[in-house]
């Protein structure tokens, strides 16, 4: 049926799931923390997020409306919570490639 084809509701869900994690393992502020233990922090999120991305790619056929409707969702989730705009945008890059 071609209305399904621009249903996007469980890929923006999705695209707020993974800003969510992101969230919870990455404040929006930066840490005191070694620059050395924040980027190995950071390489294992990014890891377990796209683990996630692979299993989401698998389940869901994801066409270029969906594709962009959960990267946008993932995108305005962070900004909204006060992440920088230019990490931001190269998160939702690195995402877009994974997809």
């Amino acid at each position: 049926m071609v209305l399904g084809l621009f249903d996007a509701r469980e890929a923006s869900d999705f695209g707020e799931h993974l800003a969510n994690l992101l969230i919870e393992r990455t404040p929006a502020a930066g840490e005191t923390v070694g620059k050395g233990r924040l980027t190995k922090k950071h390489e294992a999120m990014l890891h377990q997020l796209e683990k996630q991305v692979i299993r989401f790619k698998a389940d869901h056929k994801l066409n270029t409306y969906r594709k962009a409707k959960l990267g946008n969702r993932f995108k305005w989730v962070l900004r909204e919570r006060g992440y920088e705009a230019e990490y931001v945008d190269q998160l939702t890059t690195w995402l877009m490639l994974k997809l």
